[in-house]
């Protein structure tokens, strides 16, 4: 088990490595963002490949860091239930979350993600509207997020299943106990009601 959390620790720290640096492409979007409003409406002039860049951006971020927001425990889930529940209770459901969703949806999608991409490379496939950009780039980001986002999912498991063995501590411990708080006091206002 050690050998794996070295592993992990290594994972994590790619991942926010990754995560810190590709962040920055959301101001670079909106610096590109705000560019061509101001060309477009001083100079009544575009271009379909500025445009198409910010939504490449923008799925650059959303695809490639969405593996540091699971290492974050930042993801989605319904919170007020999940802190109502005992830590045992949480810790099984967050193994059994990715062991049986998690990871096998992010193979299928690397499973599809391939071919799809490998298609576009291919052809070289090009934007639809005039003066765009290449799309097999854009594609790409399906097969690298997703192949991310399993590696990164690995890692969680890897550090849960050490957490229920008491190897090692919850890093979320101080988000979880915040929102244990906070949950509390929810409760409490709704019974005064």
């Amino acid at each position: 088990m050690t050998a794996l959390l070295k592993l992990s620790g290594r994972i994590d720290a790619f991942t926010r490595w990754t995560g810190k640096r590709l962040a920055w492409l959301i101001l670079v979007a909106v610096i590109i963002s705000a560019a061509n409003a101001i060309v477009r409406k001083a100079f009544d002039t575009s271009s379909n490949s500025w445009l198409e860049l910010q939504w490449v951006l923008f799925s650059i971020v959303f695809l490639l860091c969405s593996s540091w927001t699971l290492l974050d425990n930042e993801h989605i889930r319904i919170d007020i239930v999940n802190a109502m529940l005992p830590k045992p209770v949480r810790n099984i459901i967050d193994v059994i979350g990715h062991l049986f969703f998690l990871i096998p949806l992010t193979v299928v999608m690397l499973v599809t993600g391939v071919p799809f991409f490998l298609r576009s490379f291919q052809i070289n496939e090009q934007s639809g509207n005039a003066g765009g950009l290449p799309q097999w780039p854009a594609k790409s980001l399906v097969m690298i997020g997703f192949a991310l986002l399993l590696v990164q999912a690995i890692s969680e498991v890897i550090k849960r299943v050490a957490i229920m063995r008491g190897m090692i501590p919850d890093p979320h411990e101080s988000q979880i106990s915040a929102l244990e708080a906070e949950v509390e006091h929810l409760v409490e206002a709704i019974e005064k009601k």
